[in-house]
């Protein structure tokens, strides 16, 4: 049923502030602005920073005249946990997507891993995968692809602060990764495994902290569903007061 904020059973929800969700996989970012919009009756919401389907993880919402810094907040760097499967690569770069190329694994070693993972970090220039919201032409990415399309991406630049391999089991390898606004995570798999001479694709992404916000101040959806308006403006206003009243200039 379409959202009618109208003919909706709560008042308008008129709170301004800060909501921080853990995303669940298979909910779309959209379709978490969707649901606390709808539940809430919030005129005015929105998210800083699309997470993929298949991702989980913090998905900043602002509210109200938080809204306005959505660009602000998007524009931070991101941190991330992922897992890299090594052997194969998919037409999505992750691994919802459709084979496309398999390599042998066999004489890759840990030593060669950990080598490549260094020569990633700092200031480089990435190839956006297909699978994006990059809009070329008026239409996004994601949509040409979804047409079956591939076309020339230009490549822009992008920085890995940090990379910290936590588990290394071939042909996997868990990661956590610091970088700039507008990395594509996927993008690191499959360039990573083309320079193993092995292909490479995404796996698991979870991100953790996105700017001065992290994931341990997320609620879940689950959560949201048991709360009530009132609920949500005891929240925002306990997680502006304790967690964001030393930054200046963000008010409620």
């Amino acid at each position: 049923m379409r959202y009618n904020p109208k003919k909706h059973r709560l008042p308008p929800f008129t709170s301004s502030g800060v909501l921080l969700v853990d995303k669940p996989a298979e909910w779309t970012s959209f379709d978490v602005v969707n649901f606390v919009r709808a539940r809430f009756n919030v005129p005015k919401v929105g998210h800083c920073g699309t997470l993929d389907p298949a991702a989980t993880g913090l998905l900043v919402l602002v509210l109200g005249k938080f809204t306005a810094l959505s660009q602000k907040f998007s524009g931070e760097d991101k941190v991330y946990d992922a897992t890299l499967l090594l052997g194969q690569e998919t037409d999505s770069g992750d691994i919802t997507g459709e084979v496309i190329a398999t390599g042998d694994v066999s004489l890759v070693t840990e030593e060669m891993v950990r080598d490549q993972f260094q020569k990633f970090i700092g200031p480089q220039m990435q190839v956006p995968p297909m699978v994006s919201a990059i809009k070329v032409d008026g239409k996004k990415l994601y949509e040409l692809a979804r047409e079956g399309k591939v076309i020339e991406r230009e490549a822009k630049e992008i920085t890995i602060h940090e990379l910290a391999i936590s588990r290394l089991e071939l042909p996997e390898c868990d990661f956590r990764m610091h970088c700039s606004k507008g990395t594509y995570v996927r993008s690191f798999c499959s360039d990573i495994g083309k320079e193993l001479g092995c292909y490479g694709t995404l796996k698991a992404l979870r991100r953790i902290r996105s700017g001065m916000f992290e994931l341990a101040d997320a609620i879940t959806v689950d959560q949201l569903k048991t709360m009530e308006q009132a609920d949500l403006d005891i929240h925002l206003r306990k997680y502006l007061y304790e967690k964001l009243s030393r930054i200046q200039g963000l008010q409620a």
